[in-house]
């Protein structure tokens, strides 16, 4: 039995609701084997999914990268045995990091660093998750860390952070460094294209602490940016991390791909379902969205292929879940539910998820 939950974000993560789980079904049914394996969708928790779930990965810290606001945080990726490196946006420069916002200043350049430092130790691959990003810089902070450079109309090297990008003259790419030889995905949860009503700025700089004012001025930035670089703005996830997901297609040839069915394939998700009798997904709200591009619903795709019967445990659900058009039959079951009220589910999610594992392993055949 496969045990393979995304976070319920803000309250509990994979890895977390994964043991919850196995607990409350080994009360029940502690003969069973079971096999953890934590997903994420390429946001925060992408780097501890892997970590759990593939032996021989090894995580290497990056001291005194730069964070988001400019102080000084420690990077970390994973390195796997083949030689693929796994880096986490999040990890340096995501907006928790932040004591507050900057939507205009704020900059990608530790996770470019954090890039380099694995380049440098022989990565042969690169997988950047990059859910969860404090700026709107296009990716020019993590592409200067690479050596790209960007310039003013008189010749001067450009500040890092979105708020920039408007007094960009030209730029040189001499000095970027190579991607590496097995190539960059980049994984994303989102399909924004850079510019628009429905790109990085518009959509997500609100969320950064941007007001209408420095919306604009990000947008005329990312559209500067965009003029020099060259590529495809309108390519779906090009708004991602405030448009990172563009600098990395555009300034290093990455491949843009959903996060959640990237590392599905990464942690082997299908070899796993081929043995399994069943499989518990879960997430925090199972809605409609849960199904276009999340953890649950690339489960729900790969178990439907694999004739595995699929369980799904939440922290709450839509109302017309029922009705949702999964790829697969899905036994739903809510911590709601179980505990009476979404306070005392929030409160306890870890009991709760318990309560769910014993109760699935109770009524399984």
């Amino acid at each position: 039995m496969v045990i393979a939950p995304d976070s319920f974000k803000g309250t509990v993560t994979a890895a977390g609701a994964a043991r919850a789980l196995a607990e409350g079904w080994r009360r029940v049914r502690p003969q069973d084997v079971l096999r953890l394996l934590p997903l994420a969708d390429g946001g925060e928790g992408t780097l501890a999914a892997v970590l759990q779930a593939r032996p021989g990965a090894v995580t290497e810290s990056v001291p005194d990268s730069t964070g988001p606001d400019g102080r000084p945080v420690t990077g970390r990726y994973a390195l796997l045995p083949d030689g693929t490196a796994v880096v986490e946006l999040a990890t340096a420069s995501g907006l928790p990091l932040l004591t507050e916002p900057d939507p205009l200043g704020a900059t990608t350049r530790g996770t470019g660093e954090t890039i380099a430092a694995a380049l440098d130790r022989g990565a042969e691959r690169l997988v950047v998750a990059v859910g969860g990003s404090a700026s709107t810089d296009g990716g020019t902070g993590l592409l200067r860390a690479l050596g790209l450079e960007l310039y003013d109309g008189l010749g001067r090297p450009l500040p890092d952070g979105g708020g920039a990008l408007v007094r960009a003259a030209s730029l040189d790419r001499s000095r970027l460094r190579a991607a590496p030889p097995g190539g960059v995905q980049v994984l994303t949860d989102v399909v924004n294209p850079l510019l628009g009503p429905d790109g990085a700025a518009a959509v997500y700089g609100p969320q950064k602490g941007a007001d209408p004012e420095q919306i604009a001025q990000l947008e005329r930035g990312l559209a500067r940016l965009a003029e020099l670089l060259g590529g495809d703005a309108s390519a779906p996830g090009s708004g991602a991390a405030g448009g990172t997901g563009y600098g990395l297609r555009a300034g290093w040839g990455a491949e843009l791909v959903p996060g959640a069915s990237a590392i599905a394939e990464l942690l082997e998700l299908d070899a796993e379902l081929a043995s399994a009798d069943l499989v518990i997904s879960g997430e925090g709200c199972y809605d409609a969205t849960s199904l276009q591009g999340k953890v649950v619903g690339e489960v729900a795709r790969r178990a439907g292929a694999a004739g595995v019967p699929l369980a799904v445990v939440a922290g709450a659900a839509a109302a017309d879940a029922a009705n949702l058009a999964a790829p697969t039959p899905v036994r739903l079951l809510t911590l709601t539910q179980l505990a009476g009220s979404r306070q005392r589910a929030v409160a306890e999610a870890t009991r709760w998820l318990g309560e769910a594992g014993a109760g699935l392993a109770t009524r399984h055949r």
